[in-house]
């Protein structure tokens, strides 16, 4: 199913009649923000067939992934919003300072108004519709444009969009980079953009004309740590479950392996009895693994092979865009595969003896996205208070996503603003400072000409 551009004659209709429900004041009620959520919860229990089936035929996605990876998460959102939004909504009292009496002082959080929301391919139901739940909480409108790469995907989710929202409220917008480029040149109010670093840069230097504020959920190249403290076997089972989902296709995969030279061999055992117990003998007979997204993609990772020895894997078969997972060892640390962001289940392995040496290397670098250690707790803490990464796991990988109660979200290349639970409203809302003056009383110490000057300076 091919993708059609949607028309900037099209998008900028949308965009007008956006501005126009917004401004009525028709999303600033808490019962209609109530409504849409239980709209969009609903919908995703009605389309989750068509949308797994869908994932399969776009990236070969089981429908046991599917849910786990994608759908439930999004209803897990909505549940955890529909749960606490009037609280979050509520005016919040701030304590007054003696020098305002008789004022008093409040927090309220109002929506910012128009958004966009740009998803990437990879995981494209969680993260076109996780933001959409914030955005809804908050009481924007939105323009959802997903991704051409998954276009059976992207087609599902536009039809879902159509039956369950008003077109002047939540609109789905389709095509290649020319339509980001026409979206771009709109002005918004937020703009939610999940993809590469590369990508970000445009986006935020479109938003720059505007001083529209952005959240850029990005990548890079996540660390993973093996120190000689750690139990491998535990190692390599939650290093292998998290390098083969959605066959590294993930923001937040482990994207190398810093392995103490003491655990090398075992690791690569271990590693191998964790593959064949995920994904049995032949991972390319298994229902849950994924295949890369296009052509172009199995060429750019089935190229990193060359940049190792490999010592498990390997394997490859273009006209189905699989690739088994690949260990590499002897990897140059200036070579491509640890230059750029591999997004494939290939996981280049470094060795290293003293700490140290690992410090060293991944500050050298940019901040990444997630950053995984597995040994003592003790050591991991440490290790962590010295590096600087969107998110962190201590012998495991991946799962800091799952807790709806943390942030998720990148620092410096890899990102700006978190989003989830909370500050998944946050992010779409401005909080705005409000103080209220009675009449009743009005000292006049704030008034010139300052008389008692001198009391008034000791209560500053």
């Amino acid at each position: 199913m091919a993708i059609e551009n949607t028309s900037l004659q099209s998008i900028i209709s949308i965009h007008n009649a956006q501005r126009e429900f917004f401004h009525s004041g028709a999303t600033l009620d808490y019962d209609f923000r109530v409504k849409q959520l239980k709209a969009l919860g609903a919908a995703l229990r009605k389309w989750q067939k068509p949308l797994c089936e869908a994932l399969w035929h776009d990236l070969h996605k089981s429908e046991q992934e599917a849910i786990l990876t994608e759908l439930s998460i999004v209803e897990g959102e909505v549940r955890n919003h529909l749960r606490h939004l009037k609280s979050w909504m509520k005016r919040q009292r701030r304590s007054t300072p003696l020098k305002m009496t008789p004022s008093h002082s409040h927090i309220v959080s109002e929506p910012l108004g128009q958004s966009l929301i740009i998803s990437p391919w990879n995981y494209p139901v969680q993260l076109l519709l996780n933001p959409l739940v914030g955005a809804i909480s908050a009481g924007c409108t939105a323009v959802l444009k997903p991704s051409p790469y998954v276009p059976e995907v992207s087609k599902i989710i536009e039809q879902m969009i159509e039956e369950t929202f008003e077109e002047r409220y939540v609109a789905c917008v389709q095509g290649n980079r020319e339509v980001n480029g026409m979206l771009l040149e709109q002005r918004w109010d937020i703009i939610f953009f999940t993809g590469s670093p590369s990508l970000g840069r445009i986006v935020m230097e479109a938003a720059a004309k505007n001083l529209t504020p952005v959240v850029l959920e990005l990548g890079g190249k996540s660390p993973c740590i093996v120190d000689k403290s750690a139990d491998v076997e535990r190692a390599a089972l939650r290093i292998a479950w998290g390098k083969s989902l959605n066959a590294g296709q993930t923001c937040i995969a482990p994207d190398y392996l810093l392995i103490h030279e003491s655990k090398r061999e075992e690791f690569v055992e271990a590693f191998a009895r964790a593959i064949k117990r995920l994904h049995g003998e032949d991972p390319r007979q298994s229902q849950h693994y994924v295949r890369l997204v296009n052509d172009r993609a199995f060429d750019r990772v089935a190229g990193y092979l060359n940049d190792g020895k490999v010592v498990y894997g390997g394997e490859t078969l273009a006209e189905e865009r699989y690739i088994a997972p690949t260990l590499l060892a002897d990897v140059d640390p200036e070579s491509s595969v640890m230059q750029e962001e591999i997004f494939g289940p290939v996981l280049p392995m470094i060795t290293f003896e003293r700490k140290e040496q690992v410090l060293k290397f991944i500050t050298e670098r940019e901040k990444p996205l997630a950053f995984y250690y597995f040994g003592s707790e003790a050591e991991g803490w440490r290790m962590i208070s010295r590096t600087s990464s969107g998110g962190a796991c201590i012998n495991d990988t991946i799962m800091h996503i799952a807790n709806e109660n943390l942030p998720f979200g990148g620092v410096g290349n890899s990102g700006m603003g978190s989003y989830h639970g909370r500050l998944s409203f946050d992010c779409f809302s401005h909080r705005r400072a409000v103080v209220v003056t009675p009449t009743w009383l009005d000292l006049p110490f704030r008034y010139m000409p300052y008389k008692l000057f001198g009391l008034v300076k000791k209560i500053l």
